[in-house]
């Protein structure tokens, strides 16, 4: 095996890798396409692509319930808030959907519902149109708009009322007829930008000399963070309400006269709605909307199917992620006819350089597509595309422009085969290609494609947790030469950082202070940001339970990490071959020069693994469950590993304790229906005390 750098594995780790690496793999993919998808808004994955990825990790964690983790992507929804802004607890958690793709899939919701209700007829549900926005949610008290948020991670939003006051259909305050109704009432909603207001903002974007927006969505979902609201008015913003969910109000019994009570009372509801009485007519319904959307004046990738009668969701309940009464169904993707001017080629984290299909611009589903991923030589060479084709390409998920076919009839003879590259388009490197591999990989550590992307990752949340220094601020600081590796960010400057494009003094003071914070990370969160092969945050996790220190961990041979839970021979050698690099050592040895200091609250002596005898959570298994007000799920978890304990995500009969904050769900009622002991929020700080 050639030296590691300081990346991420690629996809498909080799088939005998341990179940536990391809779980922490899964995991820390989902979390980078969750914040490409909530926080940057930028998704590289199409709906079906991300839930394939969830599948399988759901289904592995079924089958070893010993690796699962209450922070695994599987119980949580959606990305979290950012931590400067000011956020808030959402009473009732903003779950997501969960996706169908064919009329099977409908007809088997349709089953599980009917089975869950004990019902053998039809089961009447509503269709809505899945609008391609962002979700928020408008709590009103004693009348008047209290706050608005985003979903955020579905138990904490980010406050953004100022932004939400200047969309097209928010109220202020409720009308007079809802006056005595209730103190409370919580609506949510769909913030979008029809599409005609989306191209002309594009084309003054494009006059002014600025980069168009992507689609109507990021730009949506940009537009709600902005600090200034004046610009966000400017973006013409509209809202569609379709929920509720804190509210005192008493609520009418089905859905559809909820929509029909919420329109009454001045809320903007889409008329687009629709009572089917049974599943086939929904079907049916489907089928007209997948021919009928191109004529809306705004995006839309799906239906929302649920229940009509409200009285009977608390009988079908939850999952961690997503309502039982209802299910999303997504329209197959859109396609269009384009030229295929070009093949390029560009270099990701991992070294794997990708072939990218450069087209003659053409508006599809949205959006303006010019680039379009080929994936690997592999894939070029099945697809059996010419430069100079007409090609089809589509919108996998409505997301992701992929290349489908070239349509070879209207080959003139021009056209031309791609040779993919024997050196690294960005350093010139000789591309290497491992047995039984697909992927083609430049291994030079200074490579600037793998640079940027490095660094991006070493400041990534479950890593050193760098607030402020996203791709384009990594960007620039690779570009003018100011970082080559993670070890100099911790000798920048406010002086420096504060020259950079849209950077002022007060942002360079903030990015200083964050990279400064970072010194004190635990050593997990530093052993996953050396980015090690096969070594994710799980692993990383692992690693600091075994070794006290960052040195110990070093010099540990291959035969000793192997003892390590999940890691197998591959991993053991991975983790020798990236300490065996002078490259990577030197790097190390800076860093730890800058100051890190990497407390490993983590660490079981040898001959205490399960702690000490006057831990209350010692050789205990921990299930947490719901939201606690005092600290995080990762914080909790890192303060009952600290003292012994082990921390689960599923309830069985092996559970010592479980550990319930508000809105717990369906692991505490498991717990009590196995006469697991409880405790809440208080007890458990008492514990922690002690």
């Amino acid at each position: 095996m050639s030296p590691d750098d300081l990346f991420d594995p690629p996809p498909g780790p080799p088939a005998d890798e341990p179940v536990a690496a391809r779980i922490a793999y899964l995991r820390r993919e989902i979390e980078r396409h969750n914040r490409l998808y909530y926080d940057e808004a930028r998704p590289e994955i199409s709906d079906r692509e991300y839930d394939a990825l969830m599948e399988e990790l759901r289904q592995l964690e079924e089958r070893h319930p010993h690796l699962r983790s209450p922070d695994s992507p599987t119980v949580r929804v959606g990305g979290r808030p950012a931590p400067e802004a000011q956020q808030v607890v959402h009473r009732v958690p903003m779950l997501s959907i969960a996706n169908t793709y064919s009329p099977a899939e409908l007809a088997e919701f349709d089953q599980r519902v009917r089975k869950l209700l004990n019902k053998g007829g039809d089961i009447p549900y509503v269709v809505e149109l899945k609008i391609d926005g962002v979700a928020v949610t408008l709590m009103y008290e004693d009348g008047v708009l209290a706050y608005g948020a985003t979903r955020g991670d579905g138990t904490r939003g980010e406050v953004i009322t100022a932004n939400l006051l200047t969309v097209d259909g928010v109220l202020k305050r409720l009308p007079g007829k809802l006056a005595g109704a209730g103190r409370r009432l919580e609506v949510r909603g769909e913030v979008y930008i029809e599409t005609a207001d989306f191209e002309m903002l594009n084309r003054e974007a494009t006059q002014a000399g600025e980069e168009p927006y992507a689609n109507p969505r990021n730009l949506a979902a940009g537009s709600l963070k902005l600090l200034d609201a004046s610009i966000t008015a400017r973006r013409r913003l509209r809202i569609f309400h379709y929920a509720v969910g804190d509210t005192d109000m008493t609520l009418p019994p089905t859905h559809m006269e909820f929509l029909a009570w919420l329109e009454a009372a001045g809320f903007r509801v889409n008329p687009e709605r629709r009572l089917c009485r049974s599943i086939e007519e929904v079907i049916e319904h489907a089928a007209v909307w997948e021919t009928r959307r191109s004529s809306l004046p705004y995006n839309t990738d799906g239906l929302v199917v649920k229940v009509n009668d409200r009285t009977a969701w608390p009988a079908l309940g939850l999952t961690a992620k997503s309502p039982r009464w209802m299910v999303a169904y997504k329209f197959s993707a859109e396609q269009a006819e384009t030229r295929l001017l070009d093949i390029k080629c560009q270099v990701g984290r991992t070294g794997v350089v990708t072939p990218v299909a450069v087209l003659e611009p053409v508006f599809l589903a949205g959006s303006t597509i010019s680039r379009a991923t080929l994936h690997n030589e592999d894939e070029v060479r099945r697809l059996g595309v010419l430069i100079g084709d007409r090609v089809i390409i589509e919108k996998g998920g409505d997301i992701i422009p992929k290349v489908v076919r070239p349509i070879e009839s209207l080959r003139t003879g021009a056209e031309r085969r791609f040779k993919f590259p024997s050196h690294c388009p960005e350093c010139g490197s000789r591309l290497v290609r491992s047995a039984g591999e697909v992927a083609v990989r430049c291994e030079n550590m200074a490579c600037p494609g793998q640079v940027r992307e490095r660094i991006a990752h070493f400041a990534s949340r479950q890593a050193m947790d760098i607030e402020g220094l996203g791709d384009v601020l990594v960007t620039q600081l690779t570009e003018k030469g100011l970082v080559r590796d993670p070890a100099d960010l911790y000798s920048l400057t406010v002086e420096q950082v504060a020259n950079l494009e849209r950077m002022g003094t007060k942002s360079a003071e903030n990015l200083i202070a964050q990279i400064n914070a970072s010194r004190s990370r635990p050593l997990h969160h530093f052993v996953y940001a050396l980015g090690i092969r096969q070594v994710g945050a799980a692993a990383a996790r692992l690693v600091a339970q075994r070794y006290a220190t960052l040195e110990d961990f070093m010099k540990a041979p291959a035969e000793d990490l192997m003892q390590i839970e999940g890691f197998g021979e591959t991993t053991a050698q991975c983790v020798r071959d990236f300490f065996a690099n002078p490259h990577n050592r030197e790097i190390v040895a800076r860093l730890l020069a800058a100051g890190l200091e990497l407390p490993n609250p983590l660490h079981r002596p040898a001959g205490a693994a399960t702690g000490t005898a006057e831990s209350p959570f010692a050789g205990k298994t921990v299930v947490l469950t719901g939201t606690l007000a005092s600290m995080t799920r990762d914080a909790a978890r890192e303060k009952i590993e600290a003292l012994g304990g082990k921390v689960s995500g599923s309830v069985s009969k092996k559970t010592d304790l479980v550990i319930a904050g508000e809105e717990a769900g369906s692991k505490l009622d498991k717990a009590r229906a196995l006469g697991v002991r409880v405790m809440d929020e208080a007890e458990f700080l008492r514990l922690l005390g002690r």
